[in-house]
């Protein structure tokens, strides 16, 4: 879905990861903000300002390289619609598919969690949230289970198989939790990384936990 209008003053440019070059309309990369509200940096826990022009002063490498960009470290894309605005101006339609840090990187290929994630969501009406990450090369799919315990053996198979034929991965681990397990931040974000170690260090409480080693 859509994740909002670009307000104006505010200019969005979508950068390729690697070669912080500008890419063009539905490609995915990392969005970039440049407004006059942009920050030059931020206040750590010691009261020290720590700048990272890496960050919040960033330039593309190519094209229009005299713009002072913010990186925001979310990957999306843009995509130009026909709409247009109060102004007469046409809207571009922002995108955003979710953290460059949570990405999952399996066989080679790139993977974003909220794809997967909405897929083993979407099959089954007892699972009420689901978070992915990897451990060791494997893929760890954590569900909440809405339903009666009873259910939560036959998730498993359900959960592997969607994975497999919507994504083409093999599931190594599948977890399944009550309700709440999953830690959320005061965005409404899923701590995926905090729920890894959890994981890693026996604290979820599972009702059920299958290996697929």
């Amino acid at each position: 879905m859509e994740s909002g209008k670009i307000l104006p003053g505010v200019k969005v440019i979508i950068a390729n990861t690697e070669t912080k070059g500008p890419l063009g309309d539905s490609h995915l990369g990392e969005i970039w903000v440049s407004s006059p509200h942009n920050a030059t940096g931020y206040y750590t826990v010691y009261g020290e300002e720590a700048l990272h022009a890496d960050h919040f002063s960033t330039k593309l490498s190519f094209g229009d390289t005299q713009t002072v960009w913010a990186r925001t470290g979310y990957l999306g894309f843009l995509r130009r619609t026909e709409l247009t605005d109060a102004c007469g101006e046409r809207h571009d339609a922002l995108y955003v598919v979710g953290s460059l840090d949570e990405t999952l990187e399996l066989r080679g290929m790139r993977y974003h969690p909220i794809d997967i994630e909405t897929s083993v969501i979407r099959s089954h009406k007892s699972i009420a949230e689901c978070a992915v990450f990897t451990w060791t090369n494997l893929l760890v799919v954590v569900v909440e289970l809405g339903g009666s315990e009873q259910e939560a053996l036959d998730l498993v198979a359900l959960v592997t198989n969607v994975v497999l034929e919507e994504h083409y991965l093999i599931v190594g681990v599948v977890v399944v939790v009550d309700p709440g397990v999953m830690p959320i931040n005061s965005r409404g974000e899923k701590q995926r990384m905090h729920l890894r170690d959890g994981f890693l260090a026996d604290q979820l409480d599972p009702i059920y936990v299958a290996y697929n080693m």
